[in-house]
């Protein structure tokens, strides 16, 4: 089968190439895709470049220990393992690969290929009003969206919620389901990306190259920070008394070595000390809030918001394309 593999860490060009390797074998409480569709995310990107340097601790100091890309994924089954329960032989499927599991080649779990192996916990099935590339778009972004604004944000009707980095890949599902849980929504983002901020149902809108939404002038119950652009204090004055801050690291390019972790640790140190909460999310694979999320777009509350598709060939111009930070929504990869 084909995938996209790289052996060294380096500039997409110069490191990703599609080669034919074996199919993978399905294990007993596996599911074997047939991947029609990938996502990239920055989570790729980090991976194949080891920026920040940390990850050559987790993923190998000189070279990467499993070669393998992609997380993100839609497709059907071709088989199932002994112990699945959930799925059968021909059901359409989106959701996650699992990660690196000890004594398997990641190879056989990357997204970026025409079969994966992963476990029924991570998938669940593909929202019935959406193509395999739309589906594609969903879990990653979809799932730290959810999971900030419900979970950690603990979002309300009639609250108001500002998201800045509406227009990324969290934000725009961030902006629709805060929506959909009846909050009046601010969207911060470029004056490019303002009208399709307001497509998705932003009520406001924020142009970060003119206006500060940090400066006070307006004071929001959540703000939840996919951008990262803005001082821990300087957010905490765009929030009322007793509001709450949310950090989500997805769509944050940070420091050379730590990358986005200084983003995220922050408001964790800080939230004993002030009266406004104050978290920082890590979003978890979860085969429950992947049929939330399916419920949220079926019923049309959220739609993805796809920036451009490549081919599995181009997966490498894909990659230089996220690099720019000018992608609106997600970048799909069609296999």
């Amino acid at each position: 089968m084909r995938a996209v593999v790289f052996s060294r860490y380096g500039l997409a060009g110069e490191v990703l190439q599609l080669g034919e390797i074996d199919k993978p074998r399905v294990g007993a409480d596996e599911l074997l895709i047939r991947v029609r569709a990938g996502a990239v995310n920055l989570y790729d990107w980090h991976t194949m470049r080891a920026d920040p340097r940390s990850v050559r601790l987790v993923r190998g100091l000189l070279k990467p220990r499993a070669d393998g890309l992609g997380a993100d994924l839609a497709g059907q089954i071709e088989a199932v393992g002994d112990d699945v329960t959930r799925f059968q032989t021909g059901d359409e499927v989106f959701g996650q690969v699992d990660g690196e599991v000890p004594g398997k080649p990641f190879l056989e779990l990357g997204s970026f290929a025409e079969y994966v192996c992963v476990s029924q916990d991570s998938v669940a099935l593909k929202p019935a009003n959406l193509t395999f590339e739309e589906a594609a778009a969903v879990p990653m972004a979809g799932l730290a969206a959810l999971q900030g604004l419900r979970d950690v944000g603990r979002t309300e009707a009639g609250q108001s919620v500002l998201i800045n980095g509406a227009s990324g890949g969290v934000g725009t599902f961030a902006v629709q389901i805060a929506k959909s849980f009846g909050a009046e929504v601010t969207g911060v983002g470029s004056t490019k990306s303002l009208d399709l901020i307001r497509s998705i149902g932003a009520d406001h809108t924020v142009d970060d190259t003119v206006d500060d939404f940090a400066s006070g002038r307006h004071r929001y119950d959540l703000i939840l920070d996919t951008n990262g652009n803005r001082s821990i204090s300087a957010c905490r004055r765009a929030l009322v008394s007793d509001g709450t801050y949310v950090a989500i690291g997805c769509d944050v390019v940070g420091g050379r070595w730590l990358g986005a972790l200084p983003h995220l640790l922050r408001p964790v140190v800080l939230s004993p000390f002030v009266s406004q909460k104050m978290a920082s999310l890590f979003a978890k694979r979860n085969h429950e809030d992947l049929r939330v999320l399916k419920e949220l777009v079926e019923d049309g509350h959220v739609v993805p918001v796809i920036d451009r598709t490549y081919p599995l060939s181009k997966v490498a111009e894909a990659m230089q394309y996220l690099e720019t930070g000018q992608a609106q929504g997600k970048i799909v990869i069609i296999v």
